[in-house]
């Protein structure tokens, strides 16, 4: 089953008459939204977007084809509060972060953990955000994109703090190739323990981040 089959299949199936108290109740049902989230998340990884449709979905989440149009009316809709979750929960841990932490360093080293922790932790939601986001209609696409940007301008508004003469253009640059970093990740087995996994990835980032050697104190002759 597509995407473009969900509303047509959902209005037969309740013949065009308004929702019983138990189904209101059933539609509100938040444990299985979750699951068909979760559900959306693995098969998306493994399969693709074109090659997942709402009918394998349900099915894994364990739930009927109808039960899901009460949820969501296409796979795009999916799609979209699996992109919405990872953006704003990212976006609320940056910028819970940046107002909590009067220390940049400290600050940043909590972005880049927390980047780290969706990579390792969320690895088939990684992919699906970093595979699929071309697939989604061009309005949610657009304002994903825009809280994206937001999430990224907190690390950069960190980083100049941290590296005062860097122009916020070089720093942007820089964020976007310490984020790669991390997110390298997501192409390759790597058959690390996740916790080596973990160190090896924000290293790697704060490594991108870092002041180039001769701008970094010389220790030495302290």
């Amino acid at each position: 089953m597509t995407g473009t089959e969900g509303p047509q299949r959902y209005a037969g199936h309740c013949g065009g008459a308004e929702l019983t108290a138990q189904e209101r109740r059933r539609t509100r049902d938040p444990a299985r939204k979750e699951r068909i989230l979760t559900a959306a998340a693995d098969l998306l990884a493994g399969n693709g977007f074109h090659a997942v449709g709402m009918a394998e979905i349900g099915a894994e989440a364990g739930v009927t084809g109808s039960a899901i149009y009460r949820h969501f009316g296409s796979k795009s809709a999916v799609l979209v509060a699996l992109f919405d979750r990872v953006i704003d929960r990212l976006l609320d841990q940056a910028q819970e972060t940046v107002r909590a932490d009067a220390d940049p360093a400290d600050a940043l080293s909590r972005l880049i953990a927390g980047q780290v922790e969706f990579v390792v932790a969320e690895r088939h939601l990684a992919q699906v955000y970093y595979n699929e986001i071309h697939n989604l209609p061009e309005p949610d696409r657009r304002r994903l994109r825009r809280k994206q940007r937001l999430y990224l301008e907190e690390w950069v508004h960190l980083l100049t703090e941290l590296r005062e003469n860097l122009p916020d253009t070089e720093a942007r640059a820089l964020v976007h190739a310490a984020i790669g970093a991390i997110q390298s990740a997501l192409f390759h087995n790597s058959g690390l323990p996740d916790g080596r996994l973990r160190h090896l990835l924000a290293a790697s980032a704060e490594a991108v981040l870092a002041p180039p050697a001769a701008a970094r104190p010389d220790r030495a002759s302290a």
